[in-house]
């Protein structure tokens, strides 16, 4: 399977310290008491203190837009939870309403689902398989709210798929026979998969997965039952834009490589700072330690599904309830910086 980019981090900061070796010499970070990588370094827009962004808890991957304060001058806490109402969540996650308004599963139809994509055992002929939702309507509430909460304290609004504006690229420039290489196609069992999870979303059969925010690395993702391998977590999804628009962003969070063209010009990133899914959540890490290496529990992947190039996280093996989940930031490459990840 090839492994998709992963999320920009390179980062220029204009609030960082002047240029001038004096200005190097008197900003030192408040945690580290260095005033090494001065490009990372924050500024406090209330008591000028630095602060770099690697150590920052939560880690920040970007600098962020407007005014910025520090952990003691923002007195952050936790963010507010999204209400538990189910006609809230309903309308926040654009599920498609039945008679009875009521966000539920029978088993029946779980079994039937699975049933559709059976798991081999043959490694050549391993099939992807659909996620299996939790029965439980209140837990599930529960999941979609944190995923609300998360969304709405990131200031972005939710969509489970591609979005393309004017203003950025068009569907037309999406061709996955650009990708440098060659890219994966998506089988018709698998591509059947895909549509049976993004079919159980729209009905508000959401994922078992449970949003949490953790002091040390801002919102992450937890697996609310066991996951089996190569379940299909979910598809990473934004706005689609140019790479060569988004070379000197500040707001490069969580950006994905979509398609990876020989030509430059036509290199696509996926941004998912003003709509996504839970995806954006799910933490990247340095796999390129024995420790990293043993937390990796999902692959991304870029497959060709009718013409266009798509990006999946898959589970690479079982997950266990209450797990976080964590994919390779870097992918196959290793151009992006990763030490100071978890």
């Amino acid at each position: 399977m090839v492994v998709s980019r992963r999320r920009r981090t390179q980062v220029t900061n204009p609030r960082s310290m002047a240029e001038d070796s004096d200005s190097e010499l008197d900003t030192v970070c408040e945690e580290c008491s260095s005033g090494k990588q001065p490009a990372k370094l924050l500024l406090c827009d209330k008591c000028d203190k630095g602060f770099h962004l690697f150590c920052l808890r939560p880690i920040l991957v970007s600098v962020p837009k407007g005014s910025w304060f520090c952990p003691s001058c923002s007195k952050q806490q936790n963010p507010k939870a999204f209400p538990l109402v189910q006609t809230k969540l309903i309308d926040f996650f654009r599920i498609k309403r039945c008679s009875s308004d009521y966000i539920s599963c029978s088993p029946d139809d779980i079994g039937k689902k699975r049933k559709r994509t059976s798991f081999v055992m043959s490694k050549k002929k391993r099939k992807l398989l659909p996620y299996n939702p939790t029965v439980d309507p209140q837990r599930r509430l529960e999941q979609m709210a944190s995923l609300a909460t998360a969304l709405r304290a990131s200031n972005a609004e939710f969509s489970n798929k591609l979005t393309y504006v004017h203003s950025k690229a068009l569907r037309s420039a999406n061709k996955a026979v650009l990708e440098k290489g060659g890219m994966q196609v998506l089988s018709k069992q698998d591509a059947e998969t895909l549509a049976l999870c993004k079919s159980m979303m729209h009905r508000g059969e959401c994922p078992p997965l449970m949003v949490v925010f953790d002091p040390y690395e801002g919102f992450t993702v937890e697996a609310d039952r066991c996951i089996k391998d190569l379940t299909i977590i979910t598809e990473y999804v934004g706005d689609v834009d140019y790479l060569s628009n988004r070379e000197d962003s500040y707001d490069g969070d969580s950006m994905m490589t979509l398609l990876h063209a020989s030509d430059p010009s036509k290199c696509l990133v996926i941004c998912p700072d003003k709509r996504s899914n839970i995806a954006r959540f799910i933490s990247g890490i340095n796999n390129h330690t024995p420790e990293g290496r043993k937390k990796q529990n999902l692959k991304c992947v870029r497959f060709n599904i009718n013409g266009e190039a798509r990006v999946l996280l898959v589970a690479n093996r079982n997950i266990s309830k209450g797990e976080r989940l964590y994919y390779d930031y870097n992918g196959y490459e290793h151009e992006y910086p990763t030490e100071h990840f978890v």
